[in-house]
């Protein structure tokens, strides 16, 4: 993908009030803990997470996603009857059916003119999404689209909880793959993009490449919980961790050919955030500087398909991300799918 005209105009986010630390969560799961023989604490250890945060329960996702459009298109003074596209990407959504962008196209009060469609690809939705608006824009098949995302990560980590409490005898292997689980936040995002002649923001996405490695689909998969109508994953932590790791440098190798850049062209990196480990990892596989790295993920724990661009968003509000700076947007998600975009701010 390469881009000669498309703004990314504003980036936005929106978090939830409530804080969950990763030791309440293992105060609740005393019981298996004990008979497991587990010490409190292993949460933050091996991910890193502090805590994450909750929106208020019964939020939908859609809710939570249109509070991040609403403050994209305000904060940018945008014309909302200009948007072409909207794509909803999160991983979580209100219904089977209709589409959630359904009902943040009318909280939103977007256009009839205005496609609204979800695109679902785990973590990597928004990078995705994002990657599809642009391509319409330089097409000059819209002027401008949005891309939102809203999870809701409660219900699986209550479900999570919940399952190794009732649990008849949890063992160390059913810990170990709810464990990824036991890191979900949540949080929203929003992208506006826009066509070169309308955007008065100097970030621009000049394109980047996508990879697939699907044989490694089987390593996270989430489903509804029987009889319980709750979303449940399960993941192999370790061996996701090693083949992202490997499709990672694979992807950074093509995005640097595609871009014509070399590493010391970077001056920036945003990353989808699982945790600790996994951000040492995939930094170090690809011979980058941590401190280029705006982290989220010890505070917010994985936040899924917003966590990349609600990272964007915190670095470019608080300074970290500087008009001039070029920036390497690294997306990954189970499946397993890499997505790399460059933007020159």
């Amino acid at each position: 993908m390469r881009f000669q005209n498309v703004h990314l105009e504003r980036a936005a986010h929106v978090l939830p009030d409530e804080v969950v630390t990763s030791l309440e969560l293992e105060e609740r799961l005393a019981p298996v803990y004990d008979a497991l023989r587990l010490r409190p604490g292993r949460i933050e250890l091996m991910s890193g997470i502090t805590e994450r945060r909750f929106w208020e329960k019964g939020t939908r996702p859609s809710e939570a996603a249109a509070r991040a459009g609403a403050r994209a298109l305000a904060e940018a003074d945008f014309d909302r009857t200009r948007i072409g596209c909207l794509i909803s990407a999160s991983v979580c959504r209100d219904f089977m059916e209709p589409a959630t962008a359904a009902f943040v196209h009318r909280a939103l009060e977007l256009p009839p003119s205005c496609a609204a469609f979800d695109l679902s690809n785990a973590c990597l939705g928004a990078v995705n999404a994002m990657g599809v608006v642009a391509g319409m824009i330089e097409r000059r098949e819209i002027e401008a689209g949005l891309v939102v995302a809203g999870e809701t990560g409660r219900p699986l980590v209550e479900e999570t909880v919940a399952s190794l409490l009732n649990a008849p005898t949890p063992s160390r292997g059913d810990v170990k793959r709810a464990f990824a689980s036991l890191t979900i936040g949540s949080g929203a995002a929003a992208v506006l993009l826009v066509h070169a002649d309308l955007a008065r923001s100097s970030d621009k996405l000049l394109g980047g490449v996508t990879r697939a490695a699907t044989h490694h689909n089987e390593l996270c998969r989430g489903d509804v919980a029987p009889g319980r109508g709750r979303p449940l994953m399960e993941t192999d932590s370790e061996a996701l961790l090693n083949a992202g790791r490997e499709l990672a440098g694979e992807t950074w190798s093509a995005f640097l050919e595609e871009l014509a850049w070399s590493p010391g062209d970077v001056d920036r990196i945003v990353t989808h955030q699982v945790g600790v480990a996994h951000r040492r990892a995939v930094l170090g596989a690809l011979g980058l500087d941590p401190a280029l790295d705006f982290p989220t993920v010890e505070r917010l724990g994985n936040i899924g398909s917003v966590s990349l661009p609600l990272s964007f968003s915190m670095a470019r509000d608080e300074g970290f991300i500087a008009d001039g700076d070029r920036v390497a947007m690294l997306g990954i998600g189970s499946g397993l799918f890499c997505q790399m975009l460059a933007v020159s701010c």
